[in-house]
This record gives C-alpha cells, sequence and structure tokens, in this order.
C-alpha cells in the first residue's frame, strides 16, 4: 500500500519540480532583462557625460587659446605704438599697499628721504594682492626703494584731460632756487605728467603683510605700487654728477630749534591720548621726531619771503594742508593751501605742524630760530581708524 501511494504522489512531485525550475528559470530571465536594461541606461549616461566633457575640454582649449592670442595682440600692440601720435595706452597697474605714516598731512613732510632719521612709517600690503610670502627675505636689506602715488596732488585733475586743455606746467618752482624756475623733470616735483613718486626708506622690521619703514617721506595714506630692495653695488653710482643748485640743502635747514618751558608737560598730557595710536613709544621720541621734522624750514616760498604780512587762518583752524602740495620732494611752488598760520598784532607768525595726531605751534625768526611755543591733541587722530595694533607690538619691542 506504501508503495501505491508513493507511486500516485510521484506525478505531482515532478510537476512540482519542473513549475519550480520554470519559475527560477523566468525569474532569473527578467533579473537578466532589467539588468541589461539598467545597464543600457548607465551606458547611455556615461556617453552622454562623454561627450560633454569632451565639448567642455574643447571650449577651454579654445578660450585659452583665444586668451593667448589675445594676449599675443596686446603686447604687439603695445610694443608698436603709430608712429603719427601717442596715443594712451592703459596698463594693468593697482596701489597694492598703503602707507601708514607719522605725517598727518602733506605740511611737514620732508623735500627728500632720510632728511628725518625718526620719521616712521608702516606699509600695509593688500593680502589679496601680496601674499606674505612676497615679502620673504627683504628683511636681509637694510633700505628699499619704494614706489607711489602723489594721490594729494591738488592738480590731479588735470591729468584727465586733453593735453591741449590740461595747462600742465613744463617748468616749477624750486625752493632751492628762492622760486625761480626749472623743468619739472630736472626736479622731483609731485606735480608730474604722470604723478608717481620714488622715494628710499630704512627697512627696521618684516611681520606678515606688512613692513616697518623709517626715513620716510611720505605722507599717511600714501597709496603704494611696487617696493624694490635697495641695491649699494649699482644704486649708489660713484662719481654721479648733478647741478651745483641741488647741492645747497643748508639753505633750508634752520639755526636752532628750541622748546618753550611748558611743552615738554603739554606734550606728556597729549600722549596720554595719543600713545594709542601712535608710531612712538614715549613722548620724550615723539619730541625728538618734531625737533628734526623743524630743522628744516617746511615753510612754504611765500611764507619765508613775506612771514609777517597779515594773514588770515587757513583750513577749518586746526589741520592745514601743505604749503607746498606735495607727499614728498616737494620741489615745487606753493600750492593754493598755505601752511596754516596766525598773524598776531606784533606781527610774529604762529605756524601750525600736525604731528601724529598732534598740533605743534611754533615760530621762525628772521634768523631761522625756531621755537615751539605749544602742543595739543588733533581732532585728526580721533578720526584715525586704522587698526594699528600689530604694528604697536612692533613699537613695544624695538623699544
Amino acid at each position: 500500500m506504501g508503495s501505491t501511494l508513493n507511486s500516485k504522489w510521484l506525478p505531482v512531485a515532478s510537476t512540482v519540480t519542473v513549475a519550480l525550475a520554470l519559475l527560477s528559470a523566468s525569474t532569473a530571465v527578467i533579473s537578466l532583462y532589467f539588468c541589461r536594461k539598467k545597464s543600457k541606461v548607465l551606458y547611455s549616461k556615461i556617453q552622454e557625460l562623454e561627450i560633454s566633457l569632451n565639448s567642455c575640454l574643447q571650449n577651454s582649449a579654445a578660450e585659452r587659446q583665444g586668451r593667448i592670442r589675445a594676449q599675443q595682440d596686446l603686447r604687439k600692440a603695445l610694443a608698436e605704438p603709430k608712429s603719427e601720435s601717442l596715443e594712451q595706452t592703459s596698463y594693468p597697474m593697482t596701489p597694492i599697499g598703503l602707507v601708514q605714516s607719522c605725517f598727518s598731512t602733506r605740511n611737514g613732510t620732508p623735500r627728500q628721504p632720510l632728511l628725518v632719521p625718526l620719521a616712521r612709517a608702516c606699509l600695509v600690503f593688500d593680502s589679496a594682492r601680496v601674499p606674505p610670502a612676497s615679502l620673504e627675505g627683504l628683511e636681509e636689506y637694510s633700505h628699499c626703494w619704494i614706489i607711489y602715488v602723489f594721490h594729494l596732488n591738488t592738480n590731479l585733475e588735470k591729468l584727465w584731460k586733453h593735453p591741449s586743455r590740461s595747462k600742465f606746467k613744463a617748468k616749477v618752482r624750486v625752493p632751492k632756487l628762492k622760486g625761480e624756475k626749472m623743468g619739472v623733470f630736472a626736479t622731483r616735483s609731485p606735480h608730474r605728467p604722470c604723478p608717481i613718486g620714488l622715494t628710499v626708506a630704512k627697512v627696521e622690521a618684516v611681520r606678515g603683510n606688512m613692513v616697518l619703514l623709517s626715513g620716510v617721506d611720505l605722507v599717511d595714506g600714501t597709496p603704494v605700487l611696487d617696493i624694490k630692495p635697495y641695491l649699494p653695488y649699482c644704486d649708489s653710482i660713484q662719481g654721479a654728477a648733478v647741478p651745483e643748485w641741488v647741492m645747497g640743502d643748508n639753505m633750508l635747514a634752520v639755526a636752532s630749534v628750541n622748546f618753550s618751558e611748558g611743552f615738554s608737560s603739554s606734550l606728556s598730557d597729549c600722549w596720554e591720548t595719543a600713545k594709542k595710536k601712535s608710531l612712538y613709544a614715549s613722548p620724550d621720541e615723539l619730541q625728538c621726531l618734531i625737533k628734526q621734522v623743524l630743522s628744516w624750514d617746511i615753510r612754504s616760498l611765500s611764507q619765508r619771503n613775506q612771514p609777517h604780512d597779515p594773514l588770515i587762518k587757513t583750513g577749518n583752524g586746526e589741520a592745514p594742508n601743505s604749503a607746498l602740495d606735495s607727499d614728498q620732494n616737494q620741489d615745487e611752488e606753493a600750492s593754493d593751501s598755505e601752511n596754516s598760520q596766525v598773524c598776531h598784532p606784533s606781527g610774529d607768525v604762529t605756524y601750525h605742524l600736525i604731528l601724529e595726531g598732534t598740533n605743534v605751534a611754533y615760530r621762525i625768526d628772521f634768523n631761522g630760530n625756531v621755537t615751539v611755543e605749544n602742543v595739543v591733541v588733533s581732532s585728526e587722530i580721533l578720526n584715525r581708524n586704522r587698526n594699528r595694533c600689530s604694528f604697536l607690538k612692533w613699537r613695544d619691542e624695538l623699544s
């Protein structure tokens, strides 16, 4: 009987086995179908991406080739100006840094570099244009050349006009020649067809994107285009000749500089406010700076020739403009804005020098003797927003 049951279930078992086998085969076929379909979709996407990538590479190569051609054409155009006329061409130049100087205004800024050894400035570079690595090695040089812009010239608007309308002066009045005129390119006047200045300064220290300088003749806020190391073997020319009038530096030197009895006390009082943003470590050091600056006659030519004519005080009563209208190298006739001065009933004239946020009042007699009378805190220092914290650490280290 058992064998009979087994014989009955054998066809059923065989049928089930065949069905399972068919089901498994069907599943495999379906899976294979979907895998192939998915594979085709992925392959199609890969092809699209490859086409897109090749197209981008071709466009990039064409764009690069176009830039190269444009640069070549530009260089060729610059190298071959039209012979019939010198047309204006622009060059990619922009300030790479700003000067934070002890000279708050043009008035009092030395006419030449290194005349005032204590004159300090901090040159702060734009980190976006000048990475700190660009300054590596500069601290090994004692001095550097600085190329900058005479940004405070009162006649800058002339440079934007057509030459026929600019009325640019070919000659300027020279202080050392007592006002006689000389060709602009025979002087270091700031009033030039291109208002670019060149000066040399002592390198005191380099920190990050800042350079501490001394012996400067640059006004606060001067835009800098470039700096280069000073190389004595080629920058100092033995036997170089200059006109005789250039050698007359003593013509602008004063006979003496004396301080009034209460000046040191007034300066100490001002120092409590000024020291927070000063480039100097003590009132005594600042007083030495004042003496060095006033050791040279910083008055305009007209003031030296007529020092006791009744005058009206200029400016806002406190912050004067330069008599010579320049950041440095002031071989130029007097500008529209005179050195701030007050004429007293006695005929004596008091001049004002804005230096390191202080307003220094002084007088000078016919014999060239300077008397520094008083000093007060200038409102200028309250408006100075630049952060000098990093530099102040240097100042404390150097002192």
